[in-house]
């Protein structure tokens, strides 16, 4: 059991303390209240960035996320048409945003199975958690890379 925790980079302050947020949270019900709350807090995002280059793959609802570099940093800009979604879009942008590529780059996916919603979700939108922290991923090592070519 030791022999694991070593090998996980800890969680970014932001995120961690989402996790736990969720993990306090022992039914379902509550989780999903939490993830409208979420949902409701997420910036506006410009209907201009709605588009297909934007749009994360493997969801069933419509999810897009864009991600700017500034100042080493990244930030994050998201929507989705689902309610549920959007909540899932925001606490991932609230725990990513303002890091560097790689810290973004060394996070794994394991905190979505800590926080327990892949139990309280459908297995398509768990699924689509995954997708959506797989892509915001992808754009930071993006940057990564992006940033070595300099």
């Amino acid at each position: 059991m030791l022999g694991m925790s070593s090998t996980t980079t800890p969680l970014p302050d932001a995120l961690a303390k989402i996790v736990e947020r969720f993990k306090r949270r022992t039914n379902p019900k509550q989780r999903y209240e939490q993830l409208l709350w979420y949902a409701k807090k997420l910036q506006e995002m410009p209907e201009v960035d709605k588009t297909p280059e934007n749009k994360v793959p493997g969801c069933v609802s419509q999810v897009f996320i864009t991600a700017n570099l500034e100042d080493e940093k990244v930030w994050y800009q998201g929507d989705s048409d689902a309610q549920l979604v959007k909540g899932l879009v925001a606490l991932l942008i609230e725990g990513l945003n303002g890091l560097t590529p790689e810290e973004i780059v060394q996070v794994s996916p394991d905190f979505i199975q800590e926080m327990g919603l892949n139990v309280s979700l459908t297995p398509s939108r768990a699924n689509g958690f995954y997708n959506i922290f797989q892509t915001m991923k992808k754009k930071a090592l993006g940057f990564q890379l992006g940033m070595a070519s300099d």
